[in-house]
């Protein structure tokens, strides 16, 4: 059997599958769920043997430690997927859902219900653990899926899919609810972006060349966000010591994530106080600054000049661009101009300029003295997350259940007909 066959064959047992869990009931599918919590958590040595096959072709391949980092399934990480398990269990099923109801002069009522995607087909890089969140999410909003991970996370995937597929059977729901791509053929990739017959979206989480690549491909919807240019804006009058803390947080707990902070925009008044406090401890964890002119000289040995390119540029690395700008509305700017529309921070004690950031500044999460790294679905009580999209249709941020499901018009009659 071809490629192409073999994506053809996963797309018509998935748009079964969809049929099926668009019914299944709240308790089913909630009892599928703590089961996989608990099979993780039984079966975590063999998870780890799964890993360590791909770990071991991985470092023998060269790949780099943020990648390796990625990729690695240690007891905390197999217990934070055994948790989200159970967290987004506990959740209101949003599935069947009125969100609304309203009268009709001729007495319908009309309302909307909320109702699953479909087919959930997710193209993603390096973390199995992904696997897992991405499984939970679509199961609970009564979606099917197609997952297809990175070829260096084979072993790992295919091992979690089979956890899966138990606590699905057990309950007697179909296996093919989740399907883990069974190849690392490339032209997977291509064949399944093709499949919009049985596909209602795609979802690619990855590098920005892989994004690129599927929504180039792809014959169906496309949620995405290509790269997370962060920014964090320390207004006039800011308290230092919290901005210094979030700042540091941002940019040093994670350097290589989309949610990491790639530019600080310092009020000229709070320049000469808060850039040497910046420079000083993050440069004490390694952080290299491009720093504009005016920035150059606060920010201590381990600043060089900011070259054109720096600004709107994901480092995915310990190096932090800095700007000084004379008033918020440069700031404003500036994220317009650079920004990703992924995550802006403001640290600020100044309550209307707070909430202008809040209203202006164009991002699927805007914050206020809080750090980047929450834009995160488990941080923001989803459980987990599918992806973040940073297109405005048909969702905006960390995807969790309620954004895995769409809406249907619902109306009820009692024999009325049209003039």
């Amino acid at each position: 059997m071809g490629t192409s066959e073999l994506m053809e064959g996963l797309g018509r047992s998935a748009k079964q599958a969809a049929r099926r869990m668009a019914v299944a009931s709240a308790a089913d599918k909630v009892a599928v769920l703590e089961r996989l919590a608990a099979l993780l958590e039984q079966e975590g040595d063999a998870i780890a043997a799964a890993n360590d096959k791909d770990l071991a072709a991985a470092e023998a391949a060269g790949m780099d430690a943020p990648r390796m980092d990625r990729l690695r399934l240690t007891p905390q990480v197999i217990a934070t997927m055994a948790e989200a398990c159970r967290i987004v269990a506990a959740q209101n099923d949003p599935v069947g859902e009125i969100e609304r109801m309203w009268q009709r002069p001729n007495g319908l009522q009309v309302g909307k219900m909320r109702i699953p995607l479909g087919v959930v087909a997710m193209i993603f890089e390096s973390r199995p653990n992904v696997t897992v969140d991405s499984a939970i999410l679509c199961l609970k909003a009564g979606n099917a899926a197609i997952l297809r991970g990175g070829k260096e996370a084979y072993h790992s995937n295919q091992f979690l899919a089979s956890l899966i597929h138990r606590a699905l059977e057990e309950r007697g729901l179909p296996a093919e609810a989740v399907q883990v791509v069974p190849t690392t053929d490339r032209e997977a990739v291509t064949a399944l972006c093709k499949l919009d017959e049985y596909v209602d979206v795609i979802i690619p989480r990855g590098g920005e060349g892989l994004i690129r690549a599927v929504v180039a491909e792809a014959t169906m919807p496309v949620l995405k966000h290509y790269k997370g240019v962060c920014h964090a804006y320390v207004d006039s009058g800011a308290d230092v010591d919290r901005a210094v803390n979030v700042i540091h947080n941002a940019k040093v707990s994670r350097p290589g994530v989309c949610n990491a902070l790639e530019c600080v925009l310092v009020h000229a008044s709070m320049a000469e106080t808060v850039l040497p406090r910046i420079g000083e401890r993050l440069a004490a964890d390694g952080v290299h600054f491009r720093a504009c002119p005016r920035a150059l000289p606060l920010l201590g040995s381990m600043a060089v000049p900011a070259a054109d390119e720096d600004w709107g540029q994901e480092f995915h690395a310990l190096v932090l661009a800095v700007k000084v700008v004379d008033s918020m509305d440069e700031a404003l700017d500036h994220i317009a101009a650079h920004g990703s529309n992924h995550t802006e921070i403001i640290l600020t004690q100044d309550h209307d300029r707070a909430m202008r950031f809040l209203r202006e500044a164009d991002a699927s999460m805007v914050a206020v003295n809080a750090s980047s790294r929450f834009n995160d679905g488990g941080e923001l009580g989803l459980g987990a997350e599918i992806g973040i999209s940073t297109s405005k249709l048909h969702s905006y941020g960390p995807m969790g259940v309620t954004e895995l499901t769409s809406s249907k018009y619902v109306v009820l009659g009692a024999g009325q007909v049209r003039e």
